[in-house]
């Protein structure tokens, strides 16, 4: 029986899928240097979709070619473009938890597990019985009855993983933008026509395309963060401005870090020292903050978390997180210097008033906490200078 592929149109999108993979591996597209995690995590995912474009090609072009050797191969290739749904699945979804802050619950670790487990059983017992999909003497390619699971459950990853960052960002709208229907589309799309057109492949192709627009969509986002420390850069806070014009007031807190003894550790230790504080400083606030609110390096030393839809009472209990996570830092750091940040701020109405006054309001009570804490601590006298710092 004679294949029934368009080996000319599978080439063709294939090629086309591999030349913008390679467009974009070789530009550095991927990478972002303040989420190293993250670009080395998409890098993996797009070297992987180049795998998959060319498996595609090569079990295309020998689809019905006899022998037991390209039998084996064969069998190898379409395994593998099966199980790429798996590995894009799971690791969208690490990258967007990773993009939001936060890790992976252990039970949803054991469900990928699990998913990954039944998946691999069936592709290894596929090879002595057909169940996924079968080659016949001449080598020809088959579906078989349980494709589709593999279809569905890479589907459902990749759901999954754009439900958890939306119901997030409905929580907490000062989460970061993530391109998810641009990424999810073409694939949608490329599996609705090939499900409906057998002899096509357009599939591969689409995650190229989907891997671009993701691209796209981090690197513009990669504008308003801070190169240093990852976090936001203060034209994040236009940005929230900008999102309240026509909408209603929203509660939302805002607090104000300024590291104490800042300067004394860039005079005494070095500035390359200094910036690794800052590094470690943000860091902090990250982990203490998560997808509660959004973290902006303001200027210098200076930090400013946003917490929209801020449903407290109070801004207390964050301030205590914060200088408890500062304090465990300090504990195991092994530093020859110690972390210590002024904190102040505020609960407010907020209809994107003028940044500036917001600003003002958080920076007072910021510094009445620097002074206070100055004079307990026998330093420079409540001098609100770069001295103080």
């Amino acid at each position: 029986m004679p294949s029934s592929i368009n080996l000319t149109a599978i080439l063709i999108t294939d090629s086309v899928g591999i030349c913008l993979l390679l467009v974009l591996m070789f530009t550095k597209g991927w990478y972002m240097p303040t989420r190293k995690k993250e670009s080395r995590l998409l890098f993996l995912l797009m070297l992987a979709a180049l795998i998959n474009c060319a498996a595609d090609a090569f079990a295309s072009v020998f689809d019905g070619t006899p022998g037991l050797a390209i039998k084996a191969v064969l069998m190898t290739g379409n395994s593998y473009l099966y199980l790429f749904n798996l590995i894009v699945g799971i690791g969208i979804i690490h990258l967007i938890v990773s993009h939001i802050g936060k890790q992976i619950p252990k039970l949803q670790e054991l469900f990928f597990i699990v998913i990954g487990t039944v998946e691999i059983l069936l592709l290894a017992i596929n090879f002595f019985t057909p169940l996924v999909f079968s080659l016949d003497d001449n080598n020809v390619y088959s579906r078989e009855s349980l494709y589709i699971i593999f279809i569905i459950a890479g589907f459902l990853l990749i759901f999954y993983g754009y439900i958890y960052y939306f119901v997030s960002k409905i929580k907490n709208p000062s989460l970061g933008y993530f391109p998810a229907w641009q990424f999810l589309m073409p694939i949608l799309l490329a599996v609705v026509v090939q499900m409906k057109v057998y002899g096509i492949s357009l599939q591969p192709v689409s995650f190229a395309i989907a891997f671009a627009g993701l691209v796209t969509c981090l690197q513009n986002e990669s504008i308003y963060i801070d190169k240093l420390t990852g976090v936001n850069n203060r034209y994040e806070l236009d940005m929230i401005r900008k999102s309240f014009l026509h909408r209603r007031p929203e509660k939302m807190a805002a607090l104000m870090l300024d590291l104490n003894g800042f300067k004394q550790i860039n005079d005494n230790f070095s500035h390359e020292e200094g910036d690794k504080a800052l590094i470690a400083f943000a860091d902090i606030l990250v982990k203490t903050i998560r997808n509660e609110g959004r973290v902006i390096r303001f200027a210098g030393d200076e930090f400013v978390i946003i917490m929209r839809k801020f449903k407290g009472d109070s801004i207390e209990p964050y301030k205590e997180k914060i200088m408890k996570a500062v304090d465990d830092y300090n504990e195991t750091s092994g530093k020859p210097y110690k972390l210590s940040c002024a904190v102040g701020g505020t609960i407010l109405e907020y209809h994107g008033q003028e940044i500036s006054d917001l600003m003002s309001t958080i920076d007072h009570l910021m510094y009445k906490d620097k002074n206070n804490y100055y004079s307990q601590h026998n330093r420079r006298q409540n001098r609100r200078s770069d001295d103080q710092k």
